[in-house]
């Protein structure tokens, strides 16, 4: 979806990616993993859509957003099915300078986002333990290893790496997503949008 992902709020957008979620569940009792800012801001009207649109479904949806409030926001995950909906992680390093701005609090600047650095190492998703990671924080050290020490059943990562046309940023957050699972033996899911 490009650079719409999360940016477009529209109603028919929502119900666009329900329709993919729908195709890609079918019948079946399953987890769908949408990328980083596929739901835009996460509030409690779109969480009732969505919790709406999933009823008569045994679908979980993962999927990235941005809870937002008059000091910063968290960039989250989320996971959803036809019961409710609820912040299952909030991101623990968000990218430094452009979305962490630790002197906001000093300076009284406002806007940025927060890091939840030692917070929700692994989280239960579907009855299962998963170690999840949003973009940035697949090639820092720290979460991944933070995870790593409650063994989680699995590594969910998302991630939106459309600004990064021609570059090989997506590639390279891949193979080092790829090598933590092979370098702990630990089963991987990614969700890029690009």
């Amino acid at each position: 979806m490009g650079a719409s992902l999360g940016r477009d709020q529209s109603l028919q957008r929502q119900r666009d990616v329900v329709t993919t979620v729908r195709k890609a569940a079918g019948t079946r009792e399953t987890v769908v993993v949408l990328p980083e800012s596929t739901l835009g801001f996460w509030t409690s009207t779109l969480e009732r859509f969505w919790r709406n649109e999933l009823q008569g479904t045994h679908v979980t949806v993962v999927a990235g957003a941005a809870v937002v409030d008059a000091v910063g926001y968290d960039n989250v995950m989320v996971a959803i099915d036809a019961h409710g909906g609820r912040v299952l992680y909030r991101e623990r390093m968000p990218v430094p300078v452009s979305m962490w701005r630790p002197w906001e609090r000093w300076t009284g600047e406002t806007g940025g986002a927060r890091s939840n650095l030692l917070a929700n190492p692994v989280v239960e998703v579907a009855g299962r333990k998963i170690a999840p990671l949003i973009c940035y924080e697949q090639l820092v050290l720290w979460p991944i290893l933070q995870s790593m020490l409650h063994r989680p059943d699995a590594i969910v990562l998302i991630g939106n790496g459309w600004w990064t046309t021609g570059g090989n940023i997506v590639a390279i957050q891949r193979a080092s997503a790829k090598a933590w699972s092979a370098l702990f033996g630990v089963p991987l899911v990614i969700s890029f949008n690009t």
